[in-house]
């Protein structure tokens, strides 16, 4: 071998070096991405890490509940707080779909609903929210359909990753023009589009709360109103995202039938009970002999455990008649949920909530194991509160 041959080669391998000091270096001072990175998905240690993390779906409390009423002016303070992780935000790789024409079919349109649940008429805000979708749709710590994604844990007690899907909003209706310009941006996510300014973002909440994981995760983005955050680390990271897409996605007229889950047991004490007969007062079981006297309304139903109620409210009376209400009937901690109507025809005697139900629920109110609450309103008759207390109604 001639020696500027040698040369070159010395050379080369002199260019080299730093490269592999620098691969040395990230393995010998951060062993666990190397470890994470090779190890397989379905690993136990891996499973037992994704179960760990903060605002994944099984960790508790894990849905995203307001703070109290009289604390949201807080939770924007402590979302100030909470300084943006600095450097590049680097774009989430394009999604390819490539189930069935019936799985694009419900994909799609749980794609839509939810950016129409989530961010009304936006474009950028129904962008955003297709795009973590599908950013979750690839990561392991979460559902591997698009749909699942959407209703992931609406069948559980404060499992709800999207609280659109347990809190009664699914009854609300949207135009032919609204569903049309959903399903374009939900066809053109399915297609390789990619919102790049929420990045690899697997979360998001409003400013006016302050999830208990919130501060536990980066805060990435904001737009418009919504904050979107992404776990620190290797799971927070596109090498996580190593899940294939197998088809089967759910029917979303079968997902929005699911009966809500309001109580941590069977279903048992509604089981039987006859259908509403509209028009004409339901029946239902006796109340517990413990439940609690209110004011502003009448107890209908209620679960022996208290952790399930259904009431009459009076709009007239005031958001804070019906907040009191369902302190009241809520025991002293743990979960528990509030629903009422301010006709008495439309209780429903069993699960799942009818049609005619979810359109004429007038306060929901939902409590955390942690003692957080969501309180919502029909606007339409509870005059004056802020867009961010009302069941969201058609667009």
């Amino acid at each position: 071998m001639n020696d500027p041959l040698n040369r070159r080669m010395t050379i080369a391998l002199l260019a080299l070096l730093p490269l592999v000091l620098l691969a040395w270096a990230s393995l010998r001072f951060d062993p666990t991405a190397a470890t994470e990175a090779a190890a397989p998905i379905d690993d136990p240690l891996m499973l037992a890490q994704l179960a760990a993390l903060p605002g994944s779906p099984n960790a508790l409390p894990p849905l995203e509940y307001a703070a109290p009423i009289d604390a949201m002016g807080d939770a924007r303070s402590q979302n100030l707080a909470v300084p943006f992780v600095g450097g590049k935000l680097e774009p989430a790789p394009p999604y390819r779909f490539s189930g069935s024409p019936a799985d694009l079919t419900n994909a799609r349109d749980c794609l839509a609903l939810a950016a129409m649940a989530e961010a009304g008429s936006s474009d950028p805000g129904q962008r955003a929210v297709i795009q973590v979708v599908l950013n979750r749709a690839r990561h392991p710590a979460f559902a591997s359909t698009v749909c699942g994604v959407v209703f992931e844990g609406s069948e559980r007690v404060t499992g709800c990753q999207f609280s659109f899907t347990c809190d009664g909003s699914l009854a609300r209706q949207y135009d032919p023009a609204s569903w049309a310009a959903a399903r374009a941006r939900a066809d053109q996510a399915l297609k390789g589009y990619v919102f790049a300014p929420v990045g690899n973002a697997t979360h998001y909440h409003t400013d006016w709360v302050f999830p208990w994981w919130s501060p536990k995760l980066h805060k990435i983005a904001q737009i418009e109103t919504h904050l979107f955050l992404r776990w620190p680390g290797f799971w927070g990271s596109t090498k996580a995202w190593r899940k294939s897409y197998g088809g089967g996605e759910p029917s979303l007229a079968a997902l929005m039938a699911r009966p809500v889950a309001i109580n941590p047991g069977p279903l048992t004490p509604l089981e039987g009970l006859p259908a509403t007969n509209y028009g004409a007062p339901v029946l239902m079981p006796a109340l517990p002999t413990d439940t609690p006297a209110v004011t502003g309304g009448d107890v209908v139903m209620r679960l022996p455990s208290g952790m399930a109620n259904f009431v009459t409210v009076s709009p007239a009376a005031g958001a804070d008649s019906a907040l009191a209400m369902a302190r009241k009937l809520c025991p002293a901690s743990g979960t528990c949920r509030v629903m009422g109507w301010s006709d008495r025809s439309l209780i429903p005697a069993a699960l799942p909530l009818t049609g005619a139900a979810r359109a004429g629920l007038q306060f929901s109110y939902s409590r955390d194991p942690a003692g957080a609450e969501i309180v919502l309103f029909n606007c339409d008759t509870f005059a004056g509160l802020p867009r961010e207390k009302c069941i969201p109604r058609a667009r």
